[in-house]
């Protein structure tokens, strides 16, 4: 079904895959930054792991199947990856709602964590085939931002039950 891509050069492969990698880290960052102007809300927190989830469909295709070694290696650096996103994600209460905090490191860090994705999809291109280092790149996306999202509700529910504590009945 997708031979097609066997037939593409690997190094056009990885130019889009790198090209399309960076057009989404700088969506990321524009629409966290206007979600800070927003009040949060559990499904606002929980829906983007949901929706990236229906990327593991790729997995029915061998093209995009990955080792179990590499399986384990992806999510290990994703959540690595996670705790510093985790470490950079705080909510507040302001005007009786819980809004994200602007976190002036965080586009930094969702820079950095962008440049070494980049940096190690091109290394590694040149002794894995694009389809599996495809395929390790979103589980290692997947395992970053389950528990980013996870801390994050977690740190929301936290802060709703002082919200409800505190209003009179």
């Amino acid at each position: 079904m997708f031979e097609f891509l066997e037939m593409v050069p690997p190094w056009i492969m990885l130019v889009v895959t790198t090209v399309g990698a960076l057009g989404m880290g700088i969506m990321a960052m524009i629409v966290r930054s206007k979600s800070a102007k927003k009040p949060a809300s559990a499904k606002k927190i929980i829906l983007p792991p949901l929706f990236m989830s229906t990327g593991a469909l790729m997995f029915v295709f061998p093209f995009f199947r990955v080792a179990p070694i590499q399986i384990g290696e992806a999510l290990l650096v994703g959540v690595l990856f996670s705790t510093v996103l985790i470490w950079s994600s705080k909510f507040e209460i302001r005007d009786s709602d819980i809004y994200l905090k602007q976190s002036k490191a965080f586009v930094f860090i969702l820079i950095g964590l962008l440049l070494i994705r980049v940096v190690g999809k091109v290394v590694l291109s040149s002794t894995i085939d694009i389809g599996e280092l495809g395929g390790m790149f979103w589980i290692l996306a997947f395992g970053m931002i389950v528990p980013w999202r996870l801390a994050m509700y977690l740190q929301y529910k936290k802060l709703q039950g002082k919200l409800e504590s505190a209003v009179p009945n």
